[in-house]
């Protein structure tokens, strides 16, 4: 099939739609790792289920800066593949290999020497930091594990092998749910852990995956993972995914740092608002997911397309996914809400915890028609190599309005979770339409001399 083909086809919504179900299924799986440590913990203890929430956001900062470096190797990566460069297609897959190797060991450090100055930062109270400390270093302690499985799968997602990743991911999963039942409840002559039967059966069930991942990356590809790229003309590779990959991670840091932050004004509130807190993050999850799935299929086909200069199909292809990602995302959040009483109850809750994670799950319904616009145009503007943007206004965005306002309205208003709700929509709306309006502008077609 020649590459005119081939490129009709990618770009069609029939192509993106069977692109992005394998890596929304893969998606869900991934985040449900931690997720299911917080379902299956929660019939064990309350105190835990607060420890993993808190675990989970220093993890989730690591997951996040590692996803955007990944991400700037799938943008390279598609470009090359749409110019059928197959020399740079390899050099671009070993300096991903080494960026991600390096990142890796440097939060891996900073975890195991620093995790509990961060717990103080985030005013975790004493009752649940032994079982955070626990659950953070050792999931935290095999980084480097995620960090290459993200890689890999990242990688294969560029040359379109959705469907081997979602298998993976499909029976890392498996794996996690069966360690968790032995690990945390003590099944089969083996010791009830707890938490740290969770953490474990975390870090196994991923070091798997990665094995697996591995074996099918080289097996499907047939890349060339050759050292000798790193000795010549390679500088060029680095900044290029640097250049894409360290604004995003900036940004994307910034937000949870904002969440670190956001989270410490939620354990004032205490245990309840900080259960709530994950119970509903969870079922968020869900609203906002397939958005990220069929965003990162198009992120691909876009890179094609700039790769090859079809910038009008380049530009249907956005408009047509931004449509899809709007109308799942608040579906989605109008079903969860709509079922929340139901919904709840797998998370075995108090009433105080249904009544005012129904609440929380209304407002989300409006803040997910901000997400949904922040997570397709955040990486088409960065596909198209407007890094700018996203960086200044997320960060902007992060501190001044949601950290600033889920202060005021949930402390000095006295709105508690529902004021930090509230706030967050406000910021996801905000900076949706500016990246909106920022694309319409095409300002990004000069630097491809497409204008």
């Amino acid at each position: 099939m020649n590459q005119t083909k081939d490129l009709d086809i990618l770009r069609s919504n029939a192509y993106i739609f069977k692109m992005s179900i394998p890596i929304f299924i893969e998606l869900l799986l991934q985040l449900l790792v931690g997720n299911i440590d917080q379902i299956m913990i929660s019939r064990y203890s309350a105190n835990s289920v607060a420890a993993i929430v808190n675990g989970n956001q220093i993890i989730n900062i690591i997951i996040i800066v590692l996803n955007m470096m990944t991400m700037a190797s799938t943008v390279i990566l598609s470009q090359y593949l749409g110019a059928n460069d197959y020399e740079h297609c390899n050099q671009t897959c070993t300096v991903s290999i080494t960026i991600i190797t390096i990142i890796s060991g440097i939060a891996t450090f900073i975890i195991l020497f620093f995790y509990h100055d961060i717990f103080h930062a985030m005013h975790i109270s004493s009752d649940i930091l032994e079982e955070s400390a626990t659950y953070l270093c050792i999931v935290g302690g095999f980084t480097l594990i995620q960090g290459l499985y993200l890689n890999f799968a990242a990688l294969l997602r560029g040359y379109t092998y959705m469907k081997q990743v979602m298998y993976i991911s499909i029976f890392m999963n498996i794996l996690n749910i069966i360690g968790n039942a032995i690990l945390i409840n003590g099944l089969f002559f083996f010791p009830q852990l707890g938490i740290m039967g969770a953490a474990i059966s975390t870090v196994i069930s991923k070091t798997i995956g990665l094995l697996l991942i591995t074996f099918v990356f080289f097996q499907k590809t047939k890349v060339s993972i050759n050292w000798d790229y790193l000795k010549h003309n390679s500088l060029q590779t680095f900044k290029k995914i640097l250049l894409i990959g360290f604004p995003s991670g900036t940004e994307s840091l910034s937000y949870q740092m904002s969440q670190i932050c956001i989270l410490g004004i939620i354990n004032s509130f205490g245990t309840v608002a900080i259960v709530t807190k994950g119970y509903s993050s969870i079922l968020a999850n869900f609203s906002y997911v397939y958005a990220i799935a069929i965003a990162q299929a198009t992120q691909i086909i876009v890179g094609y397309l700039l790769g090859s200069k079809r910038i009008s199909d380049l530009e249907k292809r956005v408009w047509d996914t931004l449509k899809i990602a709007v109308g799942c995302c608040v579906g989605l959040s109008i079903l969860l809400y709509l079922g929340s009483d139901t919904i709840f109850q797998i998370f075995n809750p108090s009433k105080e915890v249904l009544k005012l994670g129904k609440h929380l799950l209304f407002i989300e319904i409006f803040l997910e028609i901000g997400r949904a616009m922040n997570i397709v145009m955040t990486r088409m503007l960065i596909c198209v190599g407007d890094v700018k943007t996203p960086m200044f206004f997320g960060i902007s965005g992060h501190w001044l309005l949601a950290f600033l306002l889920s202060y005021v309205l949930g402390v000095k208003l006295e709105l508690g979770l529902e004021g930090i709700w509230i706030a967050m929509a406000i910021d996801e709306c905000t900076r949706g339409f500016i990246y909106l309006y920022t694309f319409k502008k095409n300002k990004w077609k000069k630097a491809f001399h497409f204008t």
